[in-house]
């Protein structure tokens, strides 16, 4: 079936969703703005439009449109993901917190991000390859919501989180731009329509790229993929606080292209590899400055972005972690991951029934069984200057336990 209709003014061919928006667009004021500029203005964005539809590669070759064309084009065509949307004030992340207020287990402290909706792979889309999108369309749910500097910078400001096949376009945007060089060279530059797997280099190189309309040199200091955190056998993290949590020092050693090896030899050999990943995950959502609201005496919301969860084979999205003592001292780690293999109806339900929704949310240290994780993460504020070049070129530190 054709899913697309003709503008009934200028017969210009959009999706159904656009069409309305498009037309009214017609009758809107310019503030004295020629006819004649207007039209000419119309005709250039039909022919971006048709460029756009055509193959990625013959988009990309072509050294007549700039990269301001494209982008504007890209914004003006892309339209909003459809997802299920919960009908509950807050989404899931409320009924989880009402979830875990309800629990009869008070001694744990459970950290949670705020706002974030849940995109679920599609069976006619997406399922098989778009794990690693829809957990980019998450992040993208949850900073739309809670940074005003995110819905100026995200997807030209269009205040909404864009279908698959526009990521993938704002990908292609981002190689071009300089950022990711090298995994933009092992896709040979091109993943839209395609169903390439991505990872967190690639979360990492969309988010980078967005710049502020009124200052290019801006963009969103985002950091990954954290692949030091590698399983082996008897590691720690003594000083994991003054190692991750360190801004400048983490933006030096993990992402503008350093390479420390050193640092392994700083973690004496007493836990788990698995268990430095989850206390680096708490120490992450558990910063004081980034607490915004305690629901209760053990339930914390705080400002913390989600974090991009990778290992081999999957991708999902940590909206939290909960910790809770134990008599040797060591605390006991839940993750709390919003799985887009799921279905949102499902997570729902069991949430609203408070039965059945610790299966697919709670993941312990035990379930953390493949030998490699990454993890992507957004901390708040904007690069600017230098800093703009450093974060096209994407490195981590790998160290083994």
């Amino acid at each position: 079936m054709d899913s697309s209709a003709n503008c009934p003014f200028c017969h210009i061919t959009l999706p159904p969703s656009q069409l309305q928006r498009h037309a009214n667009s017609h009758f809107d004021e310019d503030d004295g703005v020629a006819d004649a500029e207007k039209d000419e203005q119309l005709a250039r964005d039909l022919e971006l439009a048709q460029q756009l539809s055509i193959p990625p590669s013959s988009l990309t070759l072509q050294e007549n449109n700039t990269m301001d064309e494209k982008i504007s084009c890209l914004i003006a065509m892309q339209y909003r993901s459809s997802f299920y949307h919960v009908k509950f004030p807050g989404g899931l992340i409320s009924l989880l917190s009402n979830c875990f207020e309800l629990d009869a287990d008070t001694n744990s402290t459970i950290l949670l991000s705020g706002y974030v909706d849940h995109f679920q792979s599609l069976a006619s889309e997406d399922i098989g390859w778009g794990c690693g999108w829809r957990n980019i369309q998450m992040l993208s749910s949850h900073l739309l919501s809670h940074r005003h500097d995110a819905r100026e910078l995200l997807f030209g400001g269009s205040g909404f989180v864009p279908d698959i096949p526009f990521l993938q376009r704002w990908l292609e945007i981002a190689w071009e731009k300089g950022f990711d060089a090298l995994g933009s060279h092992h896709f040979n530059h091109s993943v839209y329509g395609s169903k390439h797997w991505i990872g967190t280099t690639e979360c990492a190189a969309i988010f980078r790229s967005f710049a502020n309309a009124s200052d290019k040199r801006k963009a969103f200091q985002v950091y990954g993929p954290m692949d030091r955190y590698l399983v082996g056998r008897n590691s720690d993290v003594s000083q994991l606080d003054s190692i991750v949590n360190d801004k400048s020092q983490s933006t030096t050693n993990y992402m503008a292209g350093g390479s420390d090896h050193s640092m392994a030899n700083r973690f004496p050999r007493k836990k788990e590899g698995h268990q430095v990943l989850l206390d680096w995950v708490w120490n992450y959502f558990s910063e004081e400055s980034l607490t915004t609201s305690v629901q209760n005496r053990h339930v914390v919301i705080t400002n913390r972005v989600p974090l991009y969860f990778q290992h081999d084979g999957h991708s999902r999205t940590i909206v939290g972690i909960q910790s809770r003592p134990q008599k040797n001292g060591v605390p006991q780690y839940n993750l709390l991951i919003l799985d887009p293999a799921h279905r949102t109806v499902a997570l729902e339900r069991s949430l609203r029934e408070n039965a059945g929704w610790k299966k697919l949310i709670k993941r312990g240290v035990h379930t953390l069984k493949k030998p490699q994780y990454q993890l992507c993460y957004i901390d708040p504020g904007i690069a600017i200057g230098e800093e703009m070049e450093q974060l096209k070129k994407i490195d981590s530190v790998f160290i083994e336990f």
